[in-house]
């Protein structure tokens, strides 16, 4: 296996860096050559001259970036057959860079480092007005600064989705697995290369982007098989009370109703692994004998139980159902990389259940607890051993109670000494809790959108939970053009690094879904299909209570018989003892014969043995009771 440290870096990431050690060398000429310079003017001199070179410096790599990037966009549209693209998508020249302002050099100082994720480069301008990127000033994440966690955070159309694109390709080459949700399909597209264009070509050479089209390993999943991925499976024992409260849309009372649910199927050693295994344990513990079970611990209220059904029934209906049972998924099966040290990406697509938000979030936070419980503690590292991106973050928390939320947050804060890095992905920073977003130490903010009274708020709110700079914020945060973000991340010492107006690279991979017969070559060569493909119904809590239950209904049908029987056989015997006393008491009438009195006493035999012939059989056969 290839060593991951040793990866190529992402085209983004070779943007105009001049190396410092050329700025030094460019001042001692310069000095060497100017003895007789006087010491009043030198240092301004001498400032003047290395920037001039500084600027020529990264002219010359501006350009070359520029004609590296019309190189591949050539080749690639003649292997496709198609040289007039090519010669349509020729970037137009970059223009010479001026020496950097004191902001840019701040900027550029302070994100500089040998082991980060590029994201951008820094614009300056006005907000609304006239902007330029400043190619040297590139802006990224430190990957040992990810296990801190993050946010990106945008309007609708403001380039979230390329933000999260462009990270994953950058943390998949950097040898860091990588977990996304595909909601609408389009980052199925990360397993396809790129398609060049006069205008993304001509957005990376602006940027001084080296942009050439590939691709990243994927893994596609998807939750029960709805849909073509490897089917991702839990059971309601893993998934556990608080998480499939959440997903039932239960209150308070009913989620802890439904813990006591678990806590005895637990202790009873009762696998719960599908809907039909919690309701049968449900309907279990409202019969008499589940009653007497529960009473020691609270007992379990019809009412609730009721609703908890009822809601059971709802999921079921909407197709709920799918997602539990065996085989459940490993969660280590997330963490793989290449043979090459690239990172998997595995992409959990969701197109299928996009109606039915609550459901699939509270499964991905199902996913990052059973993580957090199943991965050993490696405390800080140099790289994280898996990201995960939370998409559409804020379906998470609407209606969350505070148990659930309190579990969130402690799982956000420990996870990270596992080695894994959280990246929430939603709309506002004000669709995460407090206690949550006070965990994240990095933000890739696009535009806001300040359209009511609650929109202006949450604007301002945003401001104000960003270090002090001299951007007006406010207003920068409502005129940023797509594409474009303010960031601010943790630098290399945990320090928060300078507020950065950045404009984001481009993707190298396909900004489209990917075809459905790539995905599905993906799915039919993926070695974990073997695994997961086939659903599996072993022993499970609704054979083990249903045997009880007929069990006990056999053992109650014997018992109510032989009560039956013996209440018969006193009545017998008690009908016996009067006919007995009644033939030996004295005749009353000389005209009665002998003959008479044993026919009296025959057929008064016969009548009784007829009744009691009846009543035997219906006892038998259960209809007495009827």
């Amino acid at each position: 296996m290839r060593d991951a440290g040793r990866l190529p870096a992402p085209s983004c990431a070779r943007a105009a860096h001049v190396p410092e050690a050329y700025d030094r060398l460019m001042v001692d000429d310069d000095s060497r050559s100017t003895p007789s310079t006087p010491a009043t003017g030198a240092p301004d001199l001498l400032a003047l001259r290395a920037a001039a070179a500084h600027a020529t410096a990264e002219a010359a790599e501006a350009r070359a970036a520029a004609t590296r990037a019309a190189l591949a966009a050539a080749e690639a549209a003649d292997a496709a057959g198609t040289p007039e693209v090519a010669e349509q998508a020729e970037p137009p020249a970059v223009p010479e860079p001026a020496a950097l302002s004191q902001h840019a050099a701040s900027v550029r100082a302070a994100y500089a480092g040998s082991d980060v994720l590029p994201l951008g480069v820094l614009l300056e301008g006005d907000a609304g007005g006239t902007v330029a990127p400043v190619p040297s000033a590139t802006i990224g994440l430190p990957l040992s600064m990810l296990t801190r966690h993050g946010l990106v955070a945008g309007a609708t159309g403001t380039g979230k989705t390329r933000t999260l694109q462009l990270m994953t390709e950058g943390l998949s080459r950097a040898g860091v697995p990588v977990f996304v949700t595909d909601i609408k399909g389009d980052l199925s597209g990360l397993a396809v290369a790129g398609e060049p264009s006069e205008k993304l070509l001509a957005r990376a050479a602006s940027i001084g982007q080296a942009w050439s089209p590939a691709s990243v390993p994927v893994e596609v999943y998807s939750l029960g098989g709805l849909g073509t991925g490897v089917p991702v499976r839990t059971t309601v024992t893993d998934m556990g009370p608080l998480l499939l409260s959440k997903v039932l849309g239960l209150n308070e009372t009913q989620e802890s109703s439904l813990g006591l649910v678990f806590y005895w199927a637990d202790r009873n050693g009762l696998a719960l692994l599908d809907l039909t295994d919690l309701q049968t344990t449900i309907a279990y513990l409202l019969s008499d004998d589940g009653k007497a079970e529960l009473k020691a611990i609270g007992g379990l209220s019809t009412a609730t139980a009721g609703v908890i059904l009822r809601e059971i029934v709802t999921l079921q209906a909407q197709g709920g159902d799918v997602f539990f049972g065996e085989p459940a998924f490993s969660t280590a099966d997330l963490v793989r990389t290449t043979d090459d040290g690239a990172g998997i990406v595995s992409a959990l697509e969701l197109p299928e259940v996009h109606d039915r938000p609550a459901l699939f979030s509270t499964f991905l936070m199902w996913l990052l607890a059973d993580l957090f419980h199943d991965m050993p503690e490696v405390g800080d590292v140099e790289r994280p051993r898996l990201v995960f991106f939370f998409d559409e973050a804020h379906l998470l928390f609407t209606g969350a109670s505070p148990a659930f939320l309190a579990q969130v947050v402690q799982t956000v804060r420990l996870v990270r000494s596992k080695g894994v890095g959280i990246v929430f992905v939603t709309q506002s920073p004000k669709d995460i809790p407090s206690d949550v977003l006070a965990q994240l130490g990095n933000r890739v903010q696009h535009a806001l959108r300040a359209f009511t009274p609650d929109d202006a708020a949450a604007l301002r709110a945003a401001v104000r939970t960003y270090p002090t700079s001299s951007y007006d914020l406010a207003a920068l945060l409502q005129s940023l053009g797509t594409g474009e973000a303010v960031v601010t991340v943790l630098d290399e010492h945990g320090v928060p690094s300078p507020v950065a107006w950045t404009r984001v690279c481009a993707p190298t991979s396909s900004m489209r879904p990917a075809p459905d017969a790539t995905l599905a070559e993906i799915v039919a060569a993926s070695p974990l299909r073997a695994r997961y493909a086939e659903r599996l119904d072993p022993e499970s809590a609704h054979e083990v209570l249903t045997a009880r239950a007929r069990t006990q209904e056999a053992d109650d049908l014997e018992d109510r018989q032989t009560e039956e029987l013996e209440q018969m056989q006193e009545r017998l015997d008690a009908e016996a003892a009067a006919a007995r006393e009644r033939t030996a008491a004295p005749r009353r009438s000389s005209r009665s014969g002998s003959s008479g009195i044993g026919g009296g006493l025959d057929a008064f035999l016969r009548s009784a043995g007829s009744a009691l012939g009846r009543e035997i059989t219906r006892s038998v056969f259960g209809t007495r009771r009827r």
